[in-house]
């Protein structure tokens, strides 16, 4: 096992206490990664991370640190990927191993006198995400709550990117919370298709046709992929993250989604497609590498787990006005999400035997939960996309650690768009992607005026 993994030796933040959470749970069995498993698994290994998520939020009113540690146990229990840790083959093949029992620390934290509690909560929240993890040992959770005056107040919850994606992690919160409500005992059986699951329909016929099939299609999309070529060195950090605010894309991305009655992520899509094309000069269809969350497959809707996996989406939209580029970026889409749904292994070792950069195009994780499917409020007018505020962009983070080649993380602020932008400057340096963020920006409010007029003009009076 990579020793990139083992865990840190100490902590700045000392807990009062680690209470033990005893727990035991179905599924128990030891098998291959799942595919979305296995995709997520590589992009640990390539960015050297074990990409923990979760957060902090305030403590349901009147909630003890003993009714905590129920919620911890209730959830221990009940999902199989918290119980799910890894071993590893002779030759450094991961594989997920699920525990039917064990125990399980809740942290408990007091705030010092004097300190903020929420600022001491982040402190503890970033701890957690800044230990290294062990696969094999540990398990994929780590909650802390923290007192103050001994009373709980604040709870983090970090856990490893292999136990769910972002809907699995909004499910889970939302079945813990409703569980409040309900009847106590045990909790119910779990929904949808676990991991270990998973893996074995995906070696099953069907699956390996399922499989079969989707390698078709990536093996036409990769074709069209720039070949591997060395990369220029440059001084300093080479991998840099910066955010986008902007109020103006915000209103022109709701404008247009309304006019022409079309998906905002399609939208969206569809603006990174010509800003790209247009900024590399050399009329080659724009890569787009959209995060797909496959749960309109069966068995997967309801399940928490890791199933979210990247497609690939060649949209030929150069020179092209905007209604035909969101048709072609729409059909392209519509493929890269039906075989979104593959063995990324498969997948890499075609693009090694066609030595073609699968590290190229833009990432594009689209994390909306308010305005995916429709914007808040009215649409907006002509002139308040014109009047909107443009964009402010802030590069944040300069590391040496990997991110992903491109990649944009779209989330809602309240009235704009937060597009968290990360990039391997040997690739693209810090000014192109700005440039490019400006210019997706100032396409969108063009085509928004220009959408806004020909509505106006078809209205009957």
């Amino acid at each position: 096992m990579p020793d990139t993994y083992l865990p840190a030796p100490s902590s700045s933040l000392v807990a009062t206490t680690r209470i033990p959470v005893r727990f035991d749970g179905e599924g128990a069995g030891t098998g291959p990664l799942s595919w979305g498993q296995l995709g997520i698994w590589q992009d640990m290994v390539r960015q050297r991370s074990w990409l923990p998520i979760g957060g902090w939020a305030p403590v349901p009113d009147g909630a003890s640190v003993e009714d905590l540690a129920d919620d911890l146990r209730w959830a221990m229990r009940r999902y199989p990927t918290f119980r799910t840790r890894l071993r590893f083959t002779a030759d450094c093949a991961p594989l997920q191993a699920v525990a039917g029992w064990g125990t399980i620390g809740l942290d408990v934290f007091d705030v010092p006198p004097g300190a903020d509690p929420a600022e001491f909560t982040a402190s503890v929240d970033a701890q957690y995400r800044a230990r290294p993890y062990d696969f094999v040992e540990e398990w994929p959770v780590r909650m802390g709550v923290v007192r103050v005056d001994g009373v709980p107040a604040y709870l983090s919850t970090v856990t490893c990117h292999l136990v769910t994606d972002g809907f699995g992690g909004l499910l889970m919160l939302r079945e813990v919370a409703a569980r409040r409500t309900d009847p106590p005992g045990p909790p119910g059986p779990t929904s949808g298709l676990q991991p270990l699951a998973q893996a074995q329909w995906q070696a099953s016929p069907e699956g390996r046709k399922q499989s079969e099939k989707a390698l078709r299609h990536w093996d036409k999309m990769l074709r069209q992929l720039p070949p591997v070529t060395p990369l220029d060195s440059r001084p300093g950090p080479r991998f840099h993250r910066g955010t986008f605010v902007s109020a103006a894309l915000y209103r022109a991305t709701h404008a247009v989604s309304v006019v022409f009655d079309i998906d905002t992520s399609q939208v969206l899509m569809t603006f990174l497609a010509l800003a790209v094309t247009a900024q590399a000069g050399d009329g080659r269809p724009a890569i787009i590498r959209p995060m797909v969350d496959n749960r309109f497959r069966r068995g997967l809707g309801d399940v928490v787990a890791m199933v979210a996996q990247h497609g690939i989406c060649v949209a030929d939209v150069a020179g092209l006005p905007y209604e035909e580029a969101m048709r072609r970026t729409g059909i392209a889409a519509m493929l890269a999400y039906k075989w979104a749904y593959h063995d990324p292994a498969a997948v890499a070792a075609l693009a090694a035997t066609l030595d073609v950069d699968l590290d190229a195009g833009v990432w594009f994780n689209d994390r909306r939960t308010i305005s995916r499917q429709m914007f808040p409020g009215s649409v907006p007018t002509a002139e308040q996309v014109r009047d909107a505020a443009p964009g402010v962009f802030t590069w944040t983070v300069a590391q040496d650690d990997p991110y992903d080649p491109l990649n944009i993380d779209v989330d809602d602020a309240p009235g704009e768009f937060q597009l968290t932008w990360f990039t391997d400057t040997w690739r693209t340096p810090p000014a192109r992607v700005e440039a490019l963020a400006r210019a997706v920006e100032a396409l969108a409010v063009q085509e928004a005026l220009t959408a806004l007029e020909n509505f106006a003009g078809t209205e009957t009076p």
